[in-house]
C-alpha cells in the first residue's frame, strides 16, 4: 500500500524469501541478538545466498517489540533507512517473517530482493 501511494509497483510476496525472512527472526530469538549480521548466518546478503536466493540487489528491514503488522509497518515507515528499502523501485519481491519470544516479544523481518 505504501509503494502504490507512490506510484511504485507492489512487491511480489516470495514465499521462499519469508521462509528465509522468518528463520532470520528466529535466530535473532534462539541467538539473543538484534542485528542485521546474524552469528548463524552472516549478513542478509550471505544468508540469501545459503538459502539459494538469486538477486541483483537485495535489503532487509526488522524490527521487534511491535505487537501487529500495522505497528511495524508504521514504525519502519518513520524511519528514513527502513522506508528507502519499502519505497525502493529496484525491488520486486518481499519476504515477510515474525516469530515470537518465550516473554512474547515479536521478531519482524522483511527481506527485500531486486531480480
Amino acid at each position: 500500500m505504501e509503494r502504490s501511494k507512490r506510484g511504485l509497483s507492489e512487491l511480489s510476496l516470495n514465499t521462499q524469501l519469508s521462509n528465509v525472512a522468518t528463520l532470520k527472526s528466529q535466530d535473532m530469538i534462539n541467538k539473543n541478538y538484534f542485528s542485521h549480521t546474524s552469528p548463524t548466518y552472516g549478513s542478509t546478503f550471505d544468508m540469501m545466498k545459503q538459502f539459494n536466493i538469486s538477486y541483483r540487489t537485495a535489503g532487509e528491514n526488522i524490527a521487534m517489540g511491535q505487537k501487529t503488522p500495522a505497528e511495524v509497518v508504521n514504525a519502519w515507515m518513520n524511519s528514513q533507512g527502513h522506508r528507502e528499502n519499502i519505497l525502493n523501485s529496484n525491488f520486486t519481491d518481499i519476504g515477510v517473517g515474525v516469530a515470537k519470544s518465550s516473554n512474547g516479544t515479536l521478531y519482524w523481518t522483511q527481506m527485500f530482493i531486486g531480480k
